[in-house]
């Protein structure tokens, strides 16, 4: 197969646009599949994971291989749902070009903006299908208008709907002046309707216009007035798509099997094929900046971007191969892990099958069973020529839960199992908090959490039970006091003797701990400074208040007394402690809590009621501006008040909202939730 030949693909939306559908529907008309599958049923290929067919969404990326007109397709059908957008993150970054999935009836959604933005991120180029133009209140003429003005995009219809709702029946294309018409899954191309004629030939001239802008020759051409001709416009398009400076919208319903044909055909001819970028970019082993050309006739690189665990032959490592080509047998070098693998089972990735083959060349997606430490992102090549490719930029999950083992045995099980999680998928994490006694899992959302619980269940035979995690609260001080502690043990033999004054101040919040040595004249020995310093730091990690870690403190070592016989370092140790502790109490000491920098982008008739809830989390707006037809807001809110924030905001937005969020900084807590944390802390 000649490179030039191969499309590699990503279908991105909001989710329920029908990315899955127009995968199908694809599949089907290139006679892949002899029927079209539906997600309904549970008979997409690309939906094949037992979570997905059970909760009717797609939860991750999923390879699918096509052929038309001696072209091989490789397709990505991405989730839509935010709760899983690494996957689209992943995707993303191994194709050259999107189609962008449209509900003909929502228009542009919150979640489709934001995978558009990804895309740009990217830099890629796009197609738009605007699809379920068969359902009840869909509308060709406001889904574009949506994107129009909600994107700020330079879009431009190609073809236009023949009827809508029930009665559509097909597409017109504007070049070719000709209309698909469909009746009973097969279509015929015939003359435009009379009652379409106008219509179309407006539009077609408002393309014509913006087509020949992009190229000064066309632009000539047709300010003479000299005809042009469809290959002329079509090779124009082409080029300006590829150059980003037209995006092209299309219709139809994948549904139903309309409008896929020539959706096929312009994404062969205005999408790019893998050379079309020329260089990738990556560093080598110096550090340095590095560019190699896309070509097989380089050596070998590719870029990591997924990794999965296959119930039937183990972990498979799926790659995209930017330059040269691999086999099976031969040895590569993991650059990110600084190891040499050797290449076993080479095989091409169609749903759920697996079909083994020799080789993966440049701008093709393969699949290698059984590496041994490799990770999503990792750069794989030639170990002659090690490159270093730039890793998937995924973004910090937004919600967290404690979980463990219902019995002690699952223990061990537990930390193996969320490792296996944690390696295949990177918008999902694990901590475990030492300090607050809890292993934490976060993701981007709580169905995200619940698949991977339901994994855990499933996949490893462990039942968790779940925890609100706990908030990890600071103590600090807000003036500057004074403490004595004096530790004295006398039972017969040699004693205990430890005696110090400590000054303890605040300092700037983030500035840390210090501790000075002021002990002039021999007070205190040197070597006694060191325990004394080790009993401070004790008591501040200890807490006092409530027992959450002291902060931002400043302490002073200014006098005290020894024993030359029964000091001791456990002694200083022990008075230090105690002289913290009394100086601490009289130093107006306060709780903090984490304040977490939240952004929320949700359509703007939600705005009142995602303000009212965020002031009643104690949030503090911090402003809003409008992108698109999207606003964004940005506020600071405890973290202790975003506990299942996802579920409320969904419930607010009716789906359509989204947010993230990373900490900030840390705050007082006001005084009677102080008081409640503190007695709690107590029981």
């Amino acid at each position: 197969m000649e490179i030039t030949r191969l499309r590699n693909v990503g279908l991105i939306s909001h989710g329920g646009a029908g990315k899955t559908s127009l995968t199908e529907a694809i599949l089907f008309n290139t006679k892949t599949t002899d029927r079209l599958g539906r997600v309904d049923n549970g008979t997409a290929t690309t939906d094949y994971l037992e979570e997905e067919i059970e909760r009717k969404i797609s939860i991750s990326s999923s390879l699918a291989q096509a052929n038309w007109g001696g072209y091989k397709i490789n397709i990505i059908d991405t989730p839509g749902y935010m709760d899983f957008v690494g996957e689209v993150k992943r995707a993303l970054r191994v194709v050259e070009g999107v189609i962008v999935v449209i509900d003909a009836v929502s228009g542009l959604e919150v979640g489709t903006e934001i995978v558009w933005n990804m895309a740009d991120e990217e830099n890629l180029p796009r197609i738009v299908f605007i699809n379920k133009m068969d359902k009840e209140n869909a509308s060709f003429h406001k889904s574009y208008e949506s994107i129009k003005n909600g994107l700020n995009a330079n879009v431009i219809p190609i073809q236009l709907p023949i009827g809508e709702e029930g009665n559509f029946r097909g597409v017109i294309d504007l070049i070719g002046q000709k209309a698909y018409v469909y009746k009973d899954g097969d279509f015929k191309i015939e003359e435009i309707r009379d009652d379409l004629k106008d219509k179309s030939h407006s539009y077609r001239e408002k393309l014509i216009e913006a087509i020949v802008e992009t190229d000064d020759t066309l632009t000539e051409k047709y300010l003479e007035g000299k005809e042009l001709t469809e290959e002329e416009l079509r090779k124009t398009l082409s080029k300006a798509i590829k150059e980003q400076k037209l995006i092209p919208v299309l219709c139809g319903s994948a549904y139903n099997n309309i409008g896929i044909h020539p959706l096929l055909d312009n994404l062969i001819e205005v999408l790019p094929d893998p050379f079309f970028q020329k260089f990738i970019i990556g560093k080598n082993e110096s550090d340095e900046e590095e560019k190699r050309e896309i070509s097989v006739n380089e050596p070998f690189s590719s870029l990591v971007f997924k990794v999965m665990t296959d119930p039937y032959v183990g972990d498979l490592t799926l790659f995209r191969v930017f330059s040269g080509k691999v086999r099976t047998g031969q040895e590569i070098y993991n650059s990110t892990k600084g190891e040499k693998e050797r290449i076993g089972h080479i095989c091409q990735i169609h749903g759920k099958q697996r079909r083994e083959v020799g080789e993966i060349v440049t701008g093709d997606v393969g699949a290698v069973i059984k590496l041994r430490n490799v990770s999503t992102s990792d750069t794989l090549c030639d170990p002659a020529h090690p490159i270093r490719l730039k890793p998937i930029d995924f973004p910090n999950p937004t919600i967290s839960i404690a979980v463990n083992p219902k019995t002690k045995q699952d223990q061990e099980k537990l930390s193996i199992g969320l490792s296996h999680l944690e390696d295949e998928d990177p918008t999902f994490r694990v901590k475990l908090e030492h300090e607050l006694g809890q292993t934490i899992i976060s993701g981007m959302g709580e169905i995200h959490l619940e698949v991977m619980i339901d994994r855990l269940r499933k996949r490893f035979g462990i039942e968790v039970n779940l925890e609100k995690p706990k908030i990890p609260y600071r103590e600090t001080i807000k003036k500057t006091a004074k403490g004595e502690g004096k530790y004295k043990r006398q039972s017969g033999g040699r004693g205990q003797y430890g005696h110090a004054f400590l000054e303890i101040e605040p300092k700037p919040r983030g500035e840390g701990f210090e501790f000075v040595n002021e002990i002039f004249g021999g007070a205190i020995p040197a070597k006694y400074i060191p325990a004394i310093e080790k009993g401070v730091k004790e008591a501040m990690n200890k807490g006092i208040l409530a027992g959450y870690p002291v902060i931002d403190t400043k302490v002073r070592l200014y006098d005290g007394s020894f024993h030359t016989v029964d000091s001791s370092d456990l002694a200083f140790n022990i008075a230090a402690s105690l002289a913290f502790k009394n100086a601490f109490n009289e130093a107006s000491p306060v709780l903090l809590e984490p304040i977490m920098q939240v952004e929320v982008m949700a359509p703007e008739e939600y705005m009142g009621d995602i303000i009212s809830d965020l002031n009643g989390r104690r949030g503090k707006i911090q402003g809003m501006e409008p992108k698109g037809t999207i606003q964004i807001i940005k506020a600071l809110v405890p973290q202790a008040e975003m506990y299942k924030y996802s579920t409320n905001l969904r419930s607010i937005t009716r789906g359509r909202g989204i947010f993230n969020m990373e900490f900030s900084h840390y705050e007082e807590v006001p005084s009677h939730l102080a008081q409640k944390i503190i007695e709690e802390s107590k029981k």
